[in-house]
């Protein structure tokens, strides 16, 4: 009798300690199985998840999820987010950049932000992503979508773009037979995007960290500017340090060094920075925080504006080739409207308007 119970009991042990271990083995597997396909949020792990088809919002089976749609997203389901396989493509102190494949074969960039950094609440940032996601503009980079997680977690969902980004196209060199048409081109297209956000709305939109690396690029060079308005997601610790990254990289308005919020003419310093960028054909970055008796610009920028070094800007082949085909007048006015738009003082800074009106009587 007690031999039968001593049996029973190692039965039941072996049985249990036979099914953990299968357990472990499924687990194993899957989990291997999401590394090799390179699954973007891992730490939802593989999802079933169904949801109702109408309406451009989604609530899944977890408390306090929610996918927020907007046009062109229409078709995007939480599973074929959380499920897409992908590549970190860039990081920051407030989120990581990945690019995910879909299911259908559609390239999308989703922004995940870490959660310390985003303090909004789940009706905050849809409401700001709501704000945002409406904003329809060629030169815009459309939200498609905003997944709000069950953990506080949110995950904002664009086109990817092949192209690359303007400061990358910048490094990698513009043809000089082509610069000057392509440059034109590029401007136009960027102050048109910045105007929608600056003036479309009743509230205006101000983008408060333009620069190169947030510009996208069509193949046919078409800018699309990305991540405007981030700072609504953002706690304001995390928004100051984004304003502090801008101005080590140069694009900061000397006067945020005083004040927290963001401007429309501080988003025209930016532009400036950009402007000048495209003609020097050198990164914006500063060594040194600007002096008050200097014109508040990158130091690599400083003695092309103060003894106005047109040669510098252009390579002497370029110079030479505006003089024979008559448009040296042109690059002028170009680099003035640039250095205009990097005055020290907020209120003669042009607004988008203006310089919109400028760039397309110069690019004639």
């Amino acid at each position: 009798m007690r031999r039968t119970i001593v049996n029973a009991i190692l039965f039941t042990v072996l049985a249990a300690i036979a099914l953990l271990s299968l357990c472990y083995l499924v687990r194993c597997y899957r989990r291997c199985r999401r590394r090799r396909r390179g699954a973007v949020l891992p730490s939802h792990g593989a999802r079933a998840d169904r949801f109702q088809a109408a309406g451009s919002s989604d609530y899944g089976t977890g408390a306090g999820e929610e996918l927020l749609r907007f046009p062109g997203g229409e078709g995007l389901t939480v599973a074929s987010i959380l499920e897409a396989p992908g590549e970190v493509v860039a990081k920051s102190a407030h989120s990581t950049l990945y690019r995910a494949g879909l299911s259908a074969g559609e390239a999308v960039a989703l922004l995940r932000f870490l959660r310390p950094v985003c303090s909004a609440s789940a009706e905050e940032a849809a409401a700001a992503a709501g704000l945002l996601g409406a904003v329809q503009h060629p030169n815009l980079v459309p939200i498609r979508a905003l997944y709000v997680g069950p953990r506080g977690e949110k995950l904002l969902v664009h086109p990817f773009y092949a192209a690359g980004s303007l400061r990358r196209f910048l490094q990698e060199g513009i043809n000089d037979s082509q610069r000057w048409e392509i440059i034109c081109k590029l401007s136009i297209g960027i102050v048109k995007g910045l105007d929608h956000l600056h003036t479309r709305s009743q509230k205006p939109i101000i983008h408060g960290n333009l620069k190169t690396n947030n510009i996208m690029l069509d193949a046919d060079f078409q800018p699309r500017i990305s991540d405007y308005g981030l700072y609504l997601l953002l706690n304001p610790a995390a928004a100051q340090d984004m304003l502090e990254t801008s101005a080590v990289q140069g694009y900061k308005a000397p006067e945020l060094i005083k004040m927290r919020e963001v401007t429309r003419e501080s988003d025209i310093y930016s532009l400036g920075v950009i402007l000048l960028e495209m003609l020097a054909q050198k990164e914006a970055g500063s060594d040194s925080p600007p002096n008050a008796r200097d014109i508040h610009l990158p130091a690599s920028f400083k003695d092309l504006v103060l003894e106005r070094k047109i040669s510098d800007a252009f390579g002497s082949d370029l110079v030479r080739q505006s003089k024979n085909s008559g448009w040296e007048e042109s690059l002028n006015a170009f680099f003035g409207l640039a250095t205009a738009c990097c005055n020290p003082s907020p209120s003669l800074r042009p607004d988008t308007k203006r310089i919109l009106k400028r760039l397309e009587e110069i690019s004639r």
